[in-house]
């Protein structure tokens, strides 16, 4: 039995981990954030502390330095490989995110294109050398539904798309495989609550962000590199909060854009897991622990063997 906890940021779906998997007994999780992935990016994660974990084995938690580039495929690799080892132990593997993609791509079958060095060479060298808003357009001729999607100033996701075009000779954007678990049984739980009080969570959770110390933990991330990783110097909180600590925002302009890109990204989240059939939803408007967990034991009690 493999069971996910989905759902938009700021909905429950940590809280509701710990206690579903308190409940079950024998669960360890793994996290589905890609951000979480980080060592050291805790505060503006909201990653849960050691303490807040309640005892509960946790994995895919601080597995990459900040320099490092956050990878789908290593994920699928890696926490697949987790799940395993948690259910030879007897336990059940509950995945917990927001990450869409991550989720499909661990939970599903879902076939990844390779990567060759030599081309991603020869594509890094050009967008080097002609600059990211020139290899944008190249990409608009070679698949106009990726360059849509992809911004011309994201260079990794401009490399990776034309690297994958060159090698397969096909669009980058095929459509994504058909909703099918990789493993039997698997229960996806989704969190969800009313848009009125998700953008007021997200805006306290914004504030307590700042109270626990955000401005801190990034300026404790620059000397490890936090500027120069390609993926976690973008994350939202955190791209804020280094235009804060160079003057480029106050702290009032970081938090209101942070609690607008935070919003920005719970539209994004909730119209991708809508789209899958297969989950089965709970509502944490009412945010009664006892009662959301109580439903979330019955589905899974329908499902586990």
């Amino acid at each position: 039995m493999i069971l996910g906890i989905v759902g938009a940021t700021a909905t429950g779906k940590s809280a509701l981990s710990i206690a579903l998997a308190k409940r079950i007994g024998q669960a360890q999780i793994i996290g589905a954030d890609a951000m979480q992935l980080y060592r050291g990016m805790d505060i503006g994660t909201a990653k849960l502390s050691v303490a807040e974990r309640e005892g509960i084995i946790h994995h895919q938690l601080d597995v990459l330095e900040v320099t490092e580039e956050a990878s789908v495929a290593a994920y699928q690799r890696e926490s697949r490989q987790d799940a395993q080892n948690i259910l030879s132990q007897g336990d059940v593997p509950i995945f917990v995110g927001g990450s869409g993609l991550y989720l499909r791509a661990a939970l599903d079958e879902f076939e990844f294109p390779g990567t060759d060095p030599q081309v991603r060479a020869e594509v890094t060298a050009e967008l080097e050398a002609l600059g990211s808003h020139t290899m944008h357009k190249k990409l608009a001729e070679l698949d106009p539904i990726a360059a849509e999607k992809i911004p011309p100033q994201n260079s990794r996701r401009i490399i990776r798309a034309l690297e994958v075009i060159r090698l397969t000779g096909k669009p980058f954007t095929p459509a994504l495989p058909a909703y099918t678990y990789h493993q039997t049984p698997t229960l996806q739980l989704g969190v969800r609550c009313e848009a009125e009080v998700a953008k007021e969570r997200i805006w306290q959770r914004t504030k307590t962000m700042f109270d626990q110390g955000l401005i801190a933990e990034v300026e404790a991330l620059i000397p490890l590199g936090l500027e120069q990783g390609k993926t976690a110097s973008r994350a939202t909180g955190y791209a804020q909060a280094l235009q804060a600590i160079h003057g480029e925002l106050t702290i009032e302009q970081a938090q209101e854009e942070i609690s607008e890109a935070t919003w920005k990204l719970v539209k994004k989240q909730d119209k991708w897991f809508k789209r899958d059939p297969r989950i089965k939803w709970l509502d944490s408007t009412d945010p009664d622990m006892d009662r959301l967990t109580q439903t979330a034991w019955e589905l899974y009690q329908q499902v586990a063997v």
